[in-house]
């Protein structure tokens, strides 16, 4: 078995993704022949659960774009199942401290190394058992990212870099911005300070830094600073974005306004 989004993770190979949250196999098929070389299939913010899931795993599968799930919440059923369904690679959001990355760590893992449940025979993870030696390759191929995103969590990034079996950290700017005090403005110079120093640290203990960051210049700095996996849009915004453009190219007036942020 082989995680390629892992392997080239491991070999210092920076990653270029788009976040998906429209939801659906025939739009994330669409954006799985663009090139990107990851996409995110969100089930913390977008509408998903395991089916929509599995169908947007079935739809990316034959092109090189490699997907990641993030669950709605690090929870070992939901990653079971998730897991069983054929993800390999999790996002797991807000996770505060070494605890709650070592919980999430154990759940991708099967005994002795974790607690995954065992039900290869009903799982396409295992291809229903035609996969040889599944389960003792499994915990391998697995790759763990987990999400910090508030003080607390940034306080916590040195003992949540110890944690064996975590193979990346992405800094979530949308929520840290507003934990800190500045909701909406990620772009403040207090919460750049906080991102740039973690990607430096997570890099420096032998980890892979990402985030998402839609603004071009600050994507590019983030990969400058040594981030491996870093998503620079997101589905939605291209399509409500574009089609405004559009519109507005033939003299529609938009009637709604926008927000700034992240995305």
């Amino acid at each position: 078995m082989k995680n390629a989004f892992k392997d080239t993770l491991k070999a210092g190979r920076p990653q270029i993704g788009l976040w998906l949250g429209l939801a659906n196999s025939y739009s994330a098929e669409l954006l799985a022949g663009a090139g990107f070389d990851w996409l995110l299939i969100d089930g913390e913010h977008a509408p998903n659960n395991v089916q929509t899931v599995l169908t947007q795993l079935q739809a990316i599968a034959p092109y090189p774009s490699q997907p990641v799930v993030r669950p709605s919440w690090n929870d070992p059923v939901q990653i079971k199942q998730l897991l069983d369904v054929g993800a390999q690679t999790l996002l797991i959001p807000m996770v505060q401290n070494a605890d709650e990355a070592r919980n999430a760590v154990a759940a991708t893992r099967y005994p002795p190394a974790g607690i995954r449940g065992v039900g290869s025979a009903l799982a396409r993870a295992s291809r229903w058992n035609r996969i040889p030696d599944y389960l003792h390759q499994a915990n391998d191929a697995m790759c763990v990212l987990v999400q910090i995103e508030t003080r607390e969590a940034m306080s916590n990034l040195a003992s949540i870099l110890d944690v064996d079996g975590i193979d990346g950290v992405f800094i979530g700017p949308a929520d840290l911005s507003a934990d800190m005090g500045f909701a909406g403005n990620p772009q403040h110079p207090e919460v750049q300070a906080a991102i740039e120093n973690a990607i430096v640290q997570i890099r420096a203990a032998g980890k892979a830094p990402g985030i998402l960051m839609a603004n071009e210049a600050l994507a590019k700095r983030y990969l400058e600073l040594g981030a491996l996996f870093v998503a620079v849009g997101v589905d939605t915004t291209l399509l409500a974005r574009g089609a405004e453009a559009l519109a507005a190219r033939f003299g529609v007036e938009k009637k709604l306004s926008g927000a700034s942020g992240v995305y």
